[in-house]
């Protein structure tokens, strides 16, 4: 027995370890097929789900995805060629906090439909602040940028980084969504129109971040990442409503050019 006891310890020690810290971290998920009920738990709280629950989670979870593409909206500064409208601060600081939930979420092992779109919006948000650079005038600088992203994004990523770093990354996740939301919305209101920004994506962002809200409370059971799509959506809904108010406003460049 002492035999098989060290093969396993030398053979398996990735999950040895990760089956210590699930214990440690109280989390688990088992499924109990005859009374239907599925036991989750995190941070030492346990809680008790209706398996029809969790099933119906997890599907908004992926449909969820669906609400997270910020395709339109690189397709419409392509389009257009153009930046016009978006705060390259704004952009930054999201991706800051796409960054974080992301870390946050992969160092936790949280399941991946709870995070997915999490990675992808981060893609798509490096692309979008290259694209504001670039129609500036500032390609190299924009370059710079996704190097410099690659590197501290390795750098979250890499074993030997504390834990603590991206618990407190994701930690910060609310006052980067609340400043970046609200430079944009300052800046809708200052130039009196939204410019470039595309009311697709504003409105499949404010759905999805509403959908996250329940997902993340019942795959993680985690405050800190459910709380952070809470001011999410309201962030998102405070764009929405000014995409709505000023629909029919246009630049001025573009109402001198129509009359």
């Amino acid at each position: 027995m002492a035999g098989l006891s060290g093969l396993a310890e030398a053979t398996f020690p990735t999950w040895r370890a990760r089956l210590t810290d699930r214990s440690k971290g109280c989390w688990y998920q088992f499924f109990y097929l005859r009374n239907a009920m599925i036991n989750s738990s995190s941070t030492g709280t346990c809680f008790m789900f209706p398996a029809s629950r969790f099933s119906s989670a997890k599907a908004l979870g992926w449909a969820s995805w669906l609400g997270h593409f910020l395709l339109p909206q690189i397709f419409k500064l392509l389009g257009a060629k153009s930046a016009e409208g978006l705060s390259l601060q704004s952009v930054m600081l999201e991706l800051v906090a796409l960054t974080g939930t992301m870390v946050y979420s992969i160092t936790n092992n949280f399941p991946f439909s709870s995070w997915g779109e999490a990675l992808f919006l981060t893609l798509q948000t490096v692309t979008i602040c290259f694209l504001v650079m670039h129609y500036r005038g500032e390609t190299v600088k924009g370059v710079a940028f996704l190097v410099c992203f690659a590197v501290v994004l390795l750098a979250l990523l890499s074993p030997v980084m504390p834990l603590a770093v991206p618990t407190l990354l994701q930690a910060s996740n609310v006052p980067a969504v609340v400043v970046g939301k609200l430079l944009q919305a300052a800046t809708n209101y200052h130039n009196g129109h939204t410019g470039q920004l595309s009311a697709i994506t504003v409105f499949m962002l404010f759905g999805g971040s509403l959908a996250r809200i329940f997902t993340s409370v019942q795959e993680t059971g985690d405050p800190l990442m459910a709380g952070v799509f809470v001011v999410s959506s309201l962030c998102n809904g405070l764009i929405a409503a000014q995409v709505l108010f000023y629909w029919n406003a246009k630049a001025p460049h573009k109402q001198k050019k129509q009359q």
